[in-house]
């Protein structure tokens, strides 16, 4: 074959050549070549550039080029393609940095392309940014996406991806947006990797506010691999839930408190051929501390003893800290002291202790059918429950005869959890005494830790002991426990309480010398104890100061700047305050931060702006709380504005008499603060009949109305209403159900009154006073 080159006179015969580094910029986007000879089957590692196919059954070629210019074929049975253009030339660019792991080039390329790369190259950028799980990438992935959604070419994309997109989501923050990228993959027909999205599940699931939208993920989820069920596809099998995914979910029913949904799930793990695990079980503790039913926790342990699945120190953590947060220290120090003993007897233990306390036989029961998947042992079990009941359930033999596999030292956290049941109670005593003992303990496991000796500070601040938690404090330095921020935090927190701002300064810069910075919490109380000191300008200095150090404000910081401008009428302030955090992408705008533009507004009388801005937060899908209507109602009464109190009085009323959301109405409770502003109101603009009814709705609620003092009111403001005798006798016929009212209502206060023939009784608000 005959080949033409700029640098030779005249053809020459070549068989194979290879392509130097450095001519790569030249012949690249101008000829296709692939290296296929007979004694090289594949291109060498040293090669950088891309390689294409001539077709020629004969042989195969590759130039050698040590210039730059440009190179001819002569041999004219091999057509010359056409040259690339600029378009393809940058996109097949985009793809060389791609593999190359060249994630920034190639996404400058993307931004200059004017149309989308291929799938290939959007799958391994999505891929390359979600790898990086920092915000800027995971902006940049999330932009792409959207592209692709708003060009309806989003199944360009594939599995894994978008799998490794969600996982990353969730990693960085935003478990919500991994929760969409999830059923993205579900509309798509694409079968997202149990380990993507029990990654998600497990951190939306942490969200209060997100449970819902946790629990609706598992189901639709578990309702494609049914579907699925039947395929022949590795990417269903990848899909089905396993252990870990079943305690994300299970941990977020925990959080809410959905027992019959736990035993569901437990039930489902069968169904999916899936075991529980020593977290599974640790969880269920978890539950049943959360829904207050400490009998039930004996079960747990005796159901891992029967699994053969051997506890974990974290098992008796869960088991002492259940105990201490429902108030039961005596049983928490009775297994800390079993523990200590290295004794294996703990479900002996419990159920003695459970026995002591007369807990009937129907819960022991319950304990045992929480994980039972025998319908033959439940019959046999409410069988029983029916023979014995009313009666103590005594332990089975094989029940009372269940040790632990070994034995079980208590560590630093097991103490420390104790030690905060004793600062709960206010046994400071106690905390330093288990200081002094962990002090001395053989194992050094059992000595104090920075989280020791944090709680032992906290239960000194507690009591505004500030002094002696500062001594502790020196103690750690000299023990060298180093502090951690929570340390210093809650520190912090002890001075700004007591208004002790400048301790609070130099503390920081103790922070700062130690190394450790501080973060939005150590800045939020800052601003609070301005706030308190009544230093407006303090509170906006640190604010400021958190931002300039980088730190990204959150929704606490928001409030309580809003806070400190509400409470000195600089309403303007905090308006801007609020304009800024809803352009924050960061934090989400809560009902606290609507609530307090309101209370802004109407400390300063600005009741028109106030009214349109609870107006806006309800058509967020916003339920006004028991503090917004508060906020309104004072402001009505500072204005001058009965009417549109007795307004949002008809709405209160209407909430408060609704069931479980029933008519699309949230139910509302609200306080006797707001009641009474209500009444104080309706007493002054003599709205009798109003008042009557609110004073209703107190004593249905339990609430005791303050009858002395709407008595001296009603005495100092209309102790002569409707006794003038010259009025005319239409005005006297239209004032005659407003008189019988205000009759009621001095009946009610047992002042002197009118016989009237029937009781009054109070009717709904149905035409203006």
């Amino acid at each position: 074959m005959a080949v033409l080159c700029p640098c030779v006179q005249g053809p020459m015969e070549i068989s194979c050549f290879h392509i130097s580094a450095s001519s790569c910029s030249s012949l690249h986007g101008r000829y296709r070549f692939l290296l296929f000879t007979e004694s090289v089957k594949k291109p060498a590692p040293r090669f950088t550039c891309e390689w294409w196919k001539i077709h020629n059954p004969k042989s195969l070629i590759v130039l050698h080029v040590n210039s730059p210019r440009n190179v001819a074929v002569a041999d004219s049975s091999i057509d010359s393609p056409p040259a690339l253009d600029n378009e393809e030339e940058e996109k097949e660019d985009m793809l060389i940095a791609l593999k190359e792991r060249r994630t920034e080039d190639a996404w400058k390329i993307m931004g200059q392309l004017k149309e989308l790369p291929s799938g290939e190259c959007l799958s391994r950028l999505v891929a390359q940014l979600s790898y990086h799980a920092t915000p800027s990438s995971i902006s940049r992935a999330q932009s792409i996406v959207k592209r692709l959604q708003e060009e309806e070419k989003a199944h360009l994309l594939n599995c894994h991806s978008l799998g490794l997109l969600a996982m990353a989501a969730a990693k960085t923050g935003v478990p919500r947006y991994g929760a969409a990228i999830i059923r993205l993959m579900l509309k798509l027909d694409l079968f997202p990797h149990v380990k993507a999205w029990s990654a998600v599940l497990s951190r939306l699931g942490k969200c209060p506010h997100e449970l819902n939208s946790t629990f609706d993920l598992f189901e639709s989820i578990c309702e494609r691999v049914k579907e699925a069920g039947e395929l022949d596809d590795d990417g269903v099998a990848h899909m089905r839930p396993d252990t870990g995914a079943f305690n994300a979910i299970l941990n977020a029913c925990a959080i809410a408190g959905h027992v019959e949904k736990a035993e569901d799930l437990i039930k489902q793990m069968d169904f999916y051929g899936v075991k529980p695990d020593v977290l599974t079980y640790n969880i269920m503790i978890k539950l049943y501390t959360r829904i207050e039913r400490k009998d039930l926790l004996v079960g747990v342990v005796e159901k891992m003893l029967e699994q053969h699945i051997e506890p974990c120190i974290t098992t008796f953590n869960s088991l002492v800290a259940a105990h201490v947060d429902l108030d039961d220290l005596e049983t928490a120090e009775r297994i800390v002291q079993v523990m200590r003993k290295g004794r294996r007897d703990i479900c002996a233990v419990l159920r003695g202790i459970n026995a002591e306390v007369g807990h009937s036989d129907e819960v022991l029961i319950h304990s045992e059918e929480t994980f039972s998947q025998d319908e033959h042992a439940k019959a046999s079990l409410s069988q029983q429950n029916k023979s014995s009941q009313g009666q103590i359930k005594k332990p089975s033999v094989s029940t009372a005869n269940l040790l632990l596999p070994r034995s079980y030292k208590p560590n630093s956290q097991i103490y420390t959890i104790l030690m905060k049941g004793y600062m709960q109670k206010g046994r400071l005593d106690d905390v330093l005494q288990m200081l002094r003992a962990m002090q001395i303990e053989d194992d050094s496991r059992s000595h104090p830790d920075e989280v020791t000796y944090t709680t032992a500070i906290s239960a000194f601040v507690r009591m505004g002991l500030m002094d002696e938690a500062r001594k502790v404090l020196q103690e750690m330095a000299a023990n060298e426990v180093p502090a951690n921020l929570i340390t210093y935090n809650i520190l912090l927190n002890g001075y700004c309480r007591l208004g002790q701002m400048h301790k609070a300064e130099a503390l920081v810069q103790d922070m700062k010398e130690a190394g450790i910075a501080p973060d939005v919490v150590s800045y939020n109380t800052l601003i609070n104890g301005c706030i308190g000191v009544d230093d407006n300008v303090g509170a906006l200095t640190c604010f400021n100061e958190m931002r300039e150090a980088a730190i990204p404000p959150s929704v606490i910081s928001y409030t309580t700047l809003m806070k400190a401008f509400a409470m000195n009428n600089q309403t303007r302030l905090a308006e801007k305050v609020f304009d800024e955090m809803q352009k924050d992408p960061r934090v989400r705008v809560d009902i606290v931060a609507w609530n307090m533009l309101i209370e802004s507004y109407s400390r300063a009388g600005l009741m028109d702006d106030a009214k349109n801005i609870f107006l806006q937060m309800k058509e967020q899908k916003l339920h006004p709380t028991v503090a917004t209507y508060g906020s309104l109602v004072n402001g009505y009464a500072k204005t001058r504005k009965p009417g549109e109190a007795l307004i949002l009085w008809k709405e209160i009323q209407e909430r408060t008499m609704a069931k479980n959301g029933e008519d699309g109405v949230e139910p509302l409770e609200p306080d006797e603060v707001l009641l009474d502003s209500l009444v104080d109101i309706c007493v002054r603009a003599a709205f009798f009949r109003r008042a009557l009814e609110i004073i209703s709705c107190m004593e249905q609620l339990k609430i005791p109305p303050k009858k002395t003092k709407y008595k001296r009111m009603f005495v100092e403001l209309h102790s002569r209403i409707y006794t003038s005798r010259h009025a005319s006798p239409a005005r006297q016929a239209r004032r005659v159900q407003k008189k019988r009212a205000a009759e009621a209502f001095k009946f009610w206060l047992g002042l002197p009154n009118n016989y009237y023939e029937s009781e009054w009784q109070p009717e709904f608000y149905n035409e203006q006073e």
